[in-house]
């Protein structure tokens, strides 16, 4: 019996491609949630508002959005492991960018290097995704999928850890009105001293990533899968167009990764706000919310591992529409309460936003045969959503107050519609693949 249900999970051949390829998600989720708390700390060393911090995120979910189409031509011309590879280039130079960055002490250049690492990414999560959902029979894939997808928080996990012991807890802890007040070379040594602490784990993790290209590069990957390198641009991107399952997937992969990045980016003012309002001083308020979106990844983590294994006997679709409702009441908490009740909400909404990703994106992809390489591309392209809404509710934020709200609890109402759209695309899949269910 073990034997059978590992046959069905993935094919022979299979389990080292499959080991390290789920160790690229981990990379890849290191990225963004060592990232995330970039926007608050760019805020602070280059005294900027907000909405200039959150370029940080405009320069890293632009990169995804800008790459991932070329980068799905690439891996149909040649193949997955090509497009792992260069996946991981990018992601190394975009990394290891820093150190010049940091020499220059000018913000563009760090969006800059954000910006070449995403594109890395790009091409790693458009190569990755697809190539996992081969590995094995089709009836498998979105649980397939959403296995190697459990360690992508995990990797998320160390990328906070690493944000909040290594950069927020050793950046000055002068506050963002006391920087204000420093003079021209004042500022200029804080910031060149905060730069250094902010740059280290990106030239770590650099080369980290250079290792990791070397092993795939010296491993052997079956190609199953992988066999047709016609580009065939215009047919296939026909048949996706006309694939409502597959476009209304594309459009609630940009209002998930919209969410998810809203979340986790501004759990930090959110929590500052609660924080600092008990009386506690900026830096250790700060640092606290970031203990706190730690907690979140926890349970994000937790909950997928959870729901891969209920989805042996729940469709996807319908525990995608319970999750999206979950997410939609635990928001009204994070909008309505003004201390820590939400902040809890805030935190549990990740248990709800788990299995969202890559539920979509195999819903989206189910049944797409090789059309799938090129319909990646448009899913990763949905990443934009956490280029585009983050900006938006920072605007919101710097309103300060909102009908007498706090601006920050006010600016969860883009969450909350998000949730919304993809409940309604969880239903519909639901009742579309009623007919063929088991």
């Amino acid at each position: 019996m073990a034997a059978e249900t590992k046959k069905a999970f993935l094919k022979a051949g299979f389990v080292l491609p499959f080991m390290l390829i789920t160790t690229c998600f981990a990379l890849w989720g290191f990225a963004n949630d060592i990232t995330n708390p970039m926007v608050k700390a760019f805020s602070k060393i280059f005294r900027m508002s907000v909405t200039q911090g959150a370029l940080v995120q405009v320069a890293f979910y632009g990169g995804y959005f800008c790459m991932a189409f070329p980068a799905s031509l690439f891996i149909r011309k040649f193949s997955y492991k090509s497009g792992v590879l260069v996946g991981l280039g990018l992601y190394a130079i975009g990394a290891l960018l820093f150190l010049p960055a940091k020499n220059v002490g000018v913000y563009g250049f760090f969006l800059l290097a954000y910006f070449i690492m995403t594109c890395g990414l790009s091409f790693l999560e458009t190569s990755c995704n697809p190539y996992i959902l081969s590995m094995g029979p089709e009836d498998t894939a979105t649980r397939r999928l959403n296995f190697a997808q459990c360690f992508n928080p995990i990797g998320s996990l160390v990328g906070m850890y690493v944000a909040m012991n290594f950069i927020q807890a050793r950046l000055n802890p002068a506050s963002s009105a006391e920087r204000s007040l420093l003079s021209g070379p004042q500022f200029d040594a804080m910031k060149q001293a905060d730069l250094s602490v902010l740059t280290a784990p990106y030239l770590a993790i650099g080369l980290v990533i250079v290792a990791m290209f070397i092993l795939i590069l010296i491993t052997r990957m079956p190609k199953d899968g992988d066999s047709d390198h016609s580009l065939g641009i215009g047919p296939t991107l026909g048949r996706l167009l006309h694939n409502s399952k597959y476009v209304e997937g594309v459009i609630s992969q940009f209002f998930y990764v919209g969410v998810q990045i809203m979340c986790w980016t501004f759990i930090i003012q959110y929590g500052t706000r609660v924080f600092m309002a008990e009386g506690m001083p900026e830096r250790d308020a700060e640092v606290l919310s970031q203990r706190y979106n730690i907690l979140a990844m926890v349970i994000f983590v937790t909950c997928r591992f959870i729901c891969t294994y209920l989805m042996k006997y729940v469709k996807p679709s319908k525990m995608l529409t319970i999750f999206a409702i979950g997410g939609m009441l635990s928001i009204i908490g994070v909008i309505f309460f003004q201390n820590r009740l939400g902040l809890y909400c805030l935190v549990a909404t990740s248990g709800f936003m788990s299995l969202m990703f890559p539920t979509i994106y195999g819903i989206a992809l189910g049944g797409l045969g090789d059309d799938a390489k090129m319909g990646a591309s448009g899913l990763i392209m949905a990443i934009l959503g956490g280029s585009v809404l983050p900006p938006l509710q920072a605007k919101i934020i710097d309103m300060g107050t909102v009908w007498n709200f706090p601006a920050v609890n006010i600016s969860f109402v883009l969450p909350f519609i998000c949730f919304i759209v993809i409940c309604i695309y969880g239903a519909r899949m639901t009742r579309l693949m009623r007919p063929t269910s088991r």
